[in-house]
């Protein structure tokens, strides 16, 4: 039976973009279904779906799985996708830094929340934010030096790790970050991966909008 990815916005919800990429990354063929945030029928239309009320959720055949760490793995072990690296030392950092991702970052995820259409450059600079960038830069020189020379992402080929951090890529773009050497090059290769174009394209013809994401300042 086919998988079905159930996603948000494609514009704000971080979590499913990283679920999407893992499972557009494996090769399988899998369904989306869009739940639109924000709305009266939100908390309803989702908990039909995902047991946690949140979105991403992955259902394939009687089986449902709700967080997008998860769902990553659910999809390496299941559709025998490549989708950490082959050497044990790189999976095991590998998996380290996705972990960092899914549970650290507290200050970024609150101050520069995912918005692709939008651009608001030097927004968000707290004292917080700007130790949380100078840990994702540090992360992506690390990686790319010590695993990254069999192609473009942190090891080498694109992996769960590239997807966990692809949402921080568009904050970047968002906020006005400024990236240099590797780190730059980095997130231009995440940025021009054709699973993220495509995503990036699908937020960007989006219609709705989510008034405390667009417009914070009149909304606080």
């Amino acid at each position: 039976m086919k998988p079905v990815l159930f996603v948000g916005n494609r514009n704000y919800s971080s979590w499913s973009l990283r679920a999407h990429l893992v499972l557009a990354c494996s090769g399988v063929d899998f369904d989306e279904v869009r739940i639109l945030l924000d709305t009266p029928q939100s908390r309803g239309e989702i908990l039909a779906r995902s047991p946690s009320g949140r979105v991403p959720a992955l259902k394939h055949g009687d089986l449902v799985v709700w967080d997008s760490l998860a769902i990553a793995e659910y999809a390496a072990e299941t559709f025998d996708a490549k989708l950490w690296p082959d050497d044990r030392a790189a999976r095991a950092i590998a998996r380290s830094v996705s972990a960092e991702m899914h549970s650290s970052f507290a200050d970024l995820r609150e101050h520069m929340p995912m918005n692709i259409r939008a651009r608001r450059p030097g927004v968000g600079r707290t004292r917080g934010v700007l130790r949380d960038i100078a840990r994702i830069a540090a992360i992506w020189s690390d990686c790319r030096a010590r695993f990254g020379a069999g192609g473009d992402f942190l090891f080498g080929r694109f992996s769960v790790a590239d997807a966990m951090y692809a949402p921080v890529v568009t904050r970047f773009v968002t906020y006005g970050v400024a990236l240099e050497g590797v780190t730059a090059k980095y997130g231009e290769a995440v940025r021009a991966h054709p699973a993220m174009v495509a995503w990036t394209r699908a937020a960007e013809v989006e219609r709705e909008e989510i008034p405390h994401e667009d417009y914070p300042e009149t909304t606080l």
